[in-house]
């Protein structure tokens, strides 16, 4: 049995891996999922990595990052017994630089910048968030219809610290590690993806046909992924790990 810690993205909260984590129970796995204090101006990427630290069991847990949560992923090891890291259709920290400052390196989708970003809104603190068809074509689009209206409906305003802030993270820790991307994603760029995962990660992307929310759309077939990268850890079965120790 594994246990994995599964941290959400931005705009989203710990009840969008619902779906996963009945699937997960199928396979015999446990998982936690995390509420981040996403919403919560002036709260960087040190305060979310702590969240998912905590969620850690002693025996040591595998932590998934979704899209945003990517760009903390690399802080926990050292606060927590990670067994592995996955990057779930992920944003990745470039050490020393801002995700606004990587934005000039055209790691989002075509999609987003031509039909999602000019409708993007700031609240009163300068939070983001989406008006609900945008979002549910942005992330939703390959789920069942009732699902996309549902889980827009509960999206949350993003407070801006852990884009804006220089990345904390100064290098990528040396546990295994792992991306998993859809294919048909309208959020992050699938070239971008494939080019610094394999850059930064050194690995190669696992490919899902889906959009950016296979935890929604694809849940059984994530599942199925996580569940083989879960135990993973040996030079007979790591796949695409960079890490990987016997």
């Amino acid at each position: 049995m594994t246990h994995f810690v599964l941290a959400h993205g931005g705009w989203h909260d710990a009840w969008c891996w619902e779906s996963l984590i009945a699937e997960l129970g199928h396979w015999g796995h446990e998982a936690t999922a995390v509420s981040m204090p996403t919403d919560v101006p002036g709260r960087g990427a040190q305060s979310y990595a702590e969240v998912i630290a905590a969620a850690v069991v002693p025996e040591g847990s595998v932590i998934v990052g979704h899209s945003l949560a990517g760009l903390i992923l690399p802080l926990v090891p050292p606060l927590a017994s990670v067994k592995a890291c996955v990057y779930l259709a992920a944003l990745l920290p470039d050490p020393g630089r801002s995700w606004r400052d990587q934005l000039g390196d055209r790691p989002m989708a075509d999609w987003f910048y031509s039909h999602a970003l000019p409708f993007q809104q700031r609240d009163e603190q300068q939070r983001t968030f989406w008006p609900a068809k945008v979002a549910s074509d942005l992330f939703f689009h390959d789920c069942a219809d009732d699902v996309a209206a549902r889980t827009s409906a509960r999206l949350r305003p993003q407070a801006s610290d852990p884009v804006a802030e220089r990345s904390p993270v100064l290098s990528f820790p040396k546990v295994p590690t792992y991306y998993v991307m859809g294919r048909d994603d309208r959020a992050v760029s699938t070239t971008w993806a494939a080019a610094a995962s394999a850059e930064r990660l050194g690995v190669e992307p696992i490919w899902i046909e889906g959009g950016h929310s296979l935890f929604l759309s694809r849940p059984a077939q994530l599942a199925d992924v996580l569940a083989g990268l879960g135990t993973a850890h040996t030079p007979d079965h790591h796949l695409n790990a960079k890490g990987a120790t016997s």
